[in-house]
């Protein structure tokens, strides 16, 4: 993989909160860096490059951050409750691009390989759903981790970003909202 300095990166995450994935060029990113493309190009970079390098250090900061979570021991709401802390740290440290795209997860980090983040969230509902610390059905994990990721990670980097909110204000509020809910926990007891 090509090396893509500090300085392309903001590039290339400006020049994505202007345009998105569909208007980001070689050209515009050399223009914000303040390089000539033609450098650019005779280092290896493409569009192609800059797409993966932002791609692949998320992916591999997700690994690395869900690896511990994965191995660990605890209920599969224990575990569930890290997994979601640990993604509110990674998305502190990923704010930029999270603030210039909500597509950053979208993209695959490497050739080949398809963007893969909701399996730990779907291990740990599985989990949870065996052990019954957590009410979900077995049968619909893969659409609740879809909700679930998404509920908690936007809502997070809109109050970190947006509103300048603590993260530990921000990820507290959210993941409390998101695990326990306002409605009773008795869902017998509810009228419509």
């Amino acid at each position: 993989m090509v090396q893509v300095d500090a300085r392309l990166r903001e590039a290339t995450i400006a020049v994505l909160h202007e345009r998105g994935w569909d208007g980001l060029t070689l050209e515009r990113v050399a223009e914000v860096a303040g390089r000539a493309r033609s450098t650019l190009w005779r280092q290896g970079l493409t569009r192609e490059a800059l797409v993966e390098a932002l791609a692949g250090a998320l992916a591999e900061d997700f690994r690395n951050a869900m690896y511990p979570v994965l191995t660990a021991g605890g209920t599969g709401r224990e575990r569930l409750v890290q997994a979601l802390e640990e993604l509110c740290a990674l998305l502190d440290r990923h704010l930029e691009l999270m603030l210039a795209t909500d597509e950053a997860f979208h993209q695959s980090p490497a050739p080949g390989q398809p963007p893969d983040y909701l399996r730990p969230f779907i291990t740990f509902l599985r989990e949870g759903a065996s052990d019954g610390s957590l009410a979900v059905d077995a049968d619909d994990v893969f659409e609740t981790a879809d909700v679930l990721f998404n509920t908690v990670a936007w809502p997070y980097v809109h109050l970190r970003g947006r509103h300048g909110w603590p993260a530990d204000r921000a990820r507290d509020r959210v993941l409390g909202l998101v695990l326990n809910g306002l409605a009773p926990t008795d869902r017998g007891e509810e009228t419509t």
